[in-house]
């Protein structure tokens, strides 16, 4: 099953959470925790969501390389500059998403759209 989901002139959170839980399957009736149900999300319009100008700024998205002081921090501004607003819809995303074997095979079926 394909869902489409509209962002423009949403906030981010809202969009991500609403595709987290069609990736999961939860508005299925056949909702199971432990499968991966067969759905693809597509989010479209991710440039025209709005991201006030404070948290362009402000927040901060963190990676960790797994070496010492291997912490990277960003602003929500840099990663947009750097990849996009494609990617910070799949971090929101992926932080929504169980953390377990699952959400691999989850993410991969979510396609966003510039």
């Amino acid at each position: 099953m394909k869902y489409i989901l509209d962002a423009q002139g949403k906030k981010i959170g809202r969009v991500a959470s609403e595709a987290a839980k069609l990736l999961m399957g939860k508005n299925s009736p056949e909702f199971v925790r432990n499968a991966a149900p067969e759905v693809e999300v597509e989010i479209i319009n991710a440039s025209k969501a709005d991201v006030p100008v404070k948290k362009m700024d402000e927040k901060l998205h963190a990676r960790f390389s797994g070496f010492p002081s291997g912490i990277t921090v960003e602003t929500v501004g840099q990663v947009i500059g750097k990849k996009g607003h494609k990617e910070l819809f799949r971090r929101a995303v992926h932080g929504m998403l169980p953390r377990n074997k699952l959400r691999a095979k989850m993410i991969r079926h979510l396609k966003i759209t510039e």
